[in-house]
């Protein structure tokens, strides 16, 4: 794409590690200037921010744990006094909870839901009301809500919940020309997907008949952030390689 979002202001919501890494590196490389939001591992966030710096972007790292509401508005004052009104949201942070159904605990459900659901929501809701008209706000779901997965029940409720926001945000918001769609990756190289003996199993499913990348994520999250995609709002997409 080569610059194309040149002069936008973007918040990726854990953006120091994994899918969220990439994301941050991409919209950077594309010209936007970038708050990196993380809540633990300053290191990781800063290393972000030094690459994007290093390879001429501009960005900035700040703490903020999302399961804490009224840390979330906080956020949003500190991305805009580092970079300015916001032109872009991406809401990439989530926790996992791998256990058969029977032995999830109401604790479980709580982290779950309060970092992947309920943080989510009102990430969206913070974009709606301060983000730039013809502004775009993404968050990333799963494939697995697609596909028929155990041990992961209570992770996919939470993203199918999230899923569900974007399409009523999405009506809410189009008449300031902002779009709202949902990225779902696939079996993706991150450390929530870990190095599983299962990971060979998860390649061949896809034709390409390798994981993920979560450069693959980025690019399309890139994409959706341009004046190109203005036609694209309250999607679900698939970034796969296939499989589901």
């Amino acid at each position: 794409m080569g610059n194309s979002l040149t002069n936008k202001k973007a918040l990726v919501v854990g953006g120091s590690r994994g899918i969220g890494r990439a994301i941050s590196k991409k919209l950077a490389a594309e010209g936007a200037s970038v708050v990196v939001n993380y809540n633990r591992g300053a290191e990781a966030a800063e290393n972000v921010v030094s690459e994007i710096k290093a390879a001429g972007g501009t960005a900035v790292a700040i703490c903020a744990d999302i399961s804490v509401l009224e840390n979330i508005p906080r956020l949003f004052d500190e991305a805009e006094a580092a970079v300015g009104k916001l032109d872009v949201v991406v809401s990439n942070a989530g926790v996992v909870c791998n256990k058969p159904v029977l032995e999830y605990t109401p604790e479980d459900y709580e982290k779950t839901f309060n970092v992947n659901a309920r943080a989510g929501f009102f990430i969206m809701q913070q974009a709606a009301k301060r983000i730039n008209d013809n502004g775009r706000i993404i968050a990333t779901s799963s494939g697995g809500t697609r596909m028929l997965l155990s041990g992961t029940t209570m992770y996919l409720g939470s993203k199918g919940a999230l899923e569900q926001f974007a399409r009523g945000f999405s009506q809410e918001v189009g008449g300031r020309g902002i779009t709202v769609n949902i990225v779902s990756p696939g079996f993706t190289k991150t450390d929530m997907l870990g190095d599983s003996e299962s990971n060979a199993q998860f390649a061949n499913l896809s034709p390409f008949k390798r994981l993920g990348e979560p450069e693959d994520i980025a690019n399309v999250v890139a994409f959706i952030c341009t004046d190109e995609a203005q036609w694209v709002t309250a999607q679900n997409i698939g970034v796969g390689g296939g499989v589901m």
